[in-house]
């Protein structure tokens, strides 16, 4: 049996485990350690599910990501009434920081913009709409506000990095200019590289993050 489809066989394997993806109609193909996901789903979520499940199988280098979703009729919400939820939704969250997060719906795909002091404050918005019936994509642009202190960035991140059991922090390289993090190295897997992203935006003062981690 070729790598390539030692490959393929794992990913199907992993998103039949995963009890989040529920789709019989996700299909899989493998070259040279890119994956390509197609077909169709009933939720935004179970498509970022089955993405995660993809990333977290050993040899998957890229992932090309090509699936479909495809609300159904029970499930169908007018842009207005998603709208009203999501409004909702976040302001019941005390995670969200109040009148902040603006919200815009366009054919179900709900687009987040403003502006929040950290980046989980911006994770927590998108997790908080995600899941609502009917919508089928959201676009995340909230902006990051530029913090005073970003000197230390790059220590913080290296710190974190060397406190994962996950990975050799040595292969992972952090660099920092203002509240811009740039990663460099190689980790072993879409997972690993995952994580060295997690520890950069956690750190205080990222705006934003260049990952050019390589999986090898």
């Amino acid at each position: 049996m070729s790598h390539d489809t030692t490959l393929q066989h794992r990913v199907t394997a992993e998103l039949i485990w995963d009890p989040a993806v529920t789709s019989s109609e996700i299909g899989v193909t493998a070259k040279d350690g890119v994956v390509a996901l197609s077909g169709e789903v009933g939720t935004y979520d179970e498509k970022l599910a089955a993405e995660a499940a993809a990333c977290r199988v050993g040899g998957v280098k890229a992932l090309v990501q090509e699936i479909e979703v495809v609300v159904k009729p029970a499930r169908k919400r007018s842009d207005e009434d998603i709208a009203a939820t999501a409004i909702a939704r976040l302001a019941w969250n005390v995670a969200v920081p109040p009148d902040r997060v603006f919200v815009k719906v366009s054919k179900g795909t709900v687009t987040l913009t403003g502006e929040v002091d950290h980046r989980f404050e911006a994770e927590v918005s998108e997790r908080e709409v995600r899941q609502l019936s009917g919508v089928v994509a959201v676009d995340n642009r909230i902006a990051i506000k530029p913090q005073v202190d970003v000197e230390a960035v790059s220590d913080r991140i290296s710190e974190a990095l060397d406190r994962s059991w996950l990975f050799d922090p040595k292969t992972v390289t952090v660099t920092a200019e203002g509240g811009t993090v740039t990663l460099g190295g190689t980790v072993r897997t879409m997972q690993e590289r995952r994580e060295a992203v997690g520890a950069a935006w956690a750190s205080p003062g990222t705006t934003a993050v260049e990952n050019h981690i390589s999986v090898v």
